[in-house]
């Protein structure tokens, strides 16, 4: 074969691979965040964070003994598919008072919602973003779109974020409200990093410990313990991760963001609560990670530690970022919350509830289903569950 002509088909054989590279890298810097050179000046004086790393009060494995690493791989191979829901997820575009009510919630997928609490507005891990990956090629996209636009949401008095993790804190979202809203961003410790070098400017960014508080707007915003670890790249623990507590004059909400079972949520609801609302993670558990993720079983009890009144499962139905069944997390809450008389409310991405008058449950995933059921769209499984299982065995790495 002449030269010119081998180079040429050299070059078109490289081509696929190296611009899918090339895409998948492109603005990867920027999306990582801090570099722990820059974190650690900022978070060194906690006394949560020692020999380089932020700690959980407890001992707290990220993923099960490394002997479990090929169990997980397996896993993924043969479950992949398991956590897709089995339809079209039904969505609410739900219709924003001009003024906040006593106490409402609208909760858009996944962790984020926005909360009304005496009148005031608070956004919650606010995730717009079509993947929650540092790359805009590879890792787990959304299994529904956004219900509302970002654009539309009303003036909110604060946005709250649990930690750094790409399906809590989101880049393009954070751009976006950089833009829209004027409300300071209020977060554990260390994000702010990620948050300054994201240009957002100085007077929007609030970090606190835990047990910090900042006042807002006549709402009272406690940064509270949670169990689960951080990172954004392979260096963990570098910022801190946290639960919050939202009280106003008349009523008190708890968000739990991302977490496992902690002793401490039966603290906090005898410190700061009890609640009238809680909304608690129920979804993405496994064994090899359950100190971490809460199960919807350990939510009901945390719910109960927390002197909760009415509970809001999250953290379950926007993004396939385990192996249990789409709607699982939902049917198991439902199940451990009856003979225990709790009052749960499951919205439709986007439903806007009264939660002084919630109405009545009704069963909408049911008839969604799972695709491990035999039905739906098996697309785009890989780069979700492959990024986050990924993601878990990196935590069994050194350093």
């Amino acid at each position: 074969m002449p030269l010119l002509r081998r180079a040429a088909v050299t070059a078109a054989v490289l081509a696929g691979p190296v611009g899918w590279l090339t895409a998948a890298a492109w603005g990867l810097p920027t999306a990582l965040g801090a570099h722990r050179r820059r974190l650690r000046p900022v978070v060194a004086g906690s006394p949560h964070f020692s020999d380089g790393a932020f700690r959980n009060t407890l001992p707290t494995p990220a993923l099960a003994p490394a002997n479990t690493r090929d169990g997980l791989l397996r896993q993924w191979h043969e479950e992949r598919h398991v956590g897709l829901p089995g339809g079209p997820i039904p969505l609410v575009h739900a219709e924003l008072p001009a003024e906040a009510a006593e106490l409402a919630v609208t909760w858009f997928g996944h962790a984020s919602a926005l909360l009304e609490v005496d009148g005031r507005r608070v956004l919650v891990d606010p995730v717009w973003g079509h993947r929650v990956s540092p790359s805009p090629v590879f890792g787990p996209t959304r299994l529904h779109e956004p219900p509302v636009p970002l654009e539309e949401l009303p003036p909110v008095d604060a946005v709250l974020i649990s930690h750094d993790h790409y399906d809590h804190l989101d880049l393009p979202t954070v751009r976006a409200l950089l833009r829209t809203q004027t409300a300071p961003f209020v977060v554990p410790l260390g994000i702010g990093e990620h948050l300054r070098t994201w240009n957002v400017p100085e007077e929007r960014i609030v970090e606190l410990d835990w047990d910090g508080v900042h006042e807002v707007a006549g709402l009272t915003l406690t940064c509270t313990e949670a169990r689960h670890f951080s990172g954004r790249y392979l260096h963990r623990n570098t910022t801190l991760w946290a639960s919050w507590a939202i009280a106003g004059p008349r009523h008190r909400v708890f968000f739990g963001g991302d977490t496992g079972y902690t002793p401490a949520f039966a603290a906090i609801g005898a410190r700061l609560g009890p609640f009238d609302l809680t909304l608690l993670p129920v979804g993405a558990y496994n064994d090899a990670w359950h100190a971490i993720h809460m199960d919807p079983e350990e939510a009901v009890r945390a719910h109960g530690d927390l002197g909760g009144a009415v509970l809001l499962p999250i953290h379950w139905a926007t993004f396939n970022l385990a192996f249990h069944r789409w709607a699982e997390p939902v049917q198991r809450l439902l199940a451990a919350a009856g003979p225990r008389e709790v009052a749960v409310v499951v919205p439709r991405p986007g439903e806007r509830v009264d939660v002084l008058a919630p109405p009545p449950l009704r069963d909408w995933w049911t008839a969604v289903g799972s695709a491990a059921d035999g039905h739906g769209d098996a697309a785009g499984v890989g780069s979700s569950v492959l990024a986050r299982t990924l993601t878990r065995l990196t935590a069994l790495l050194p350093g």
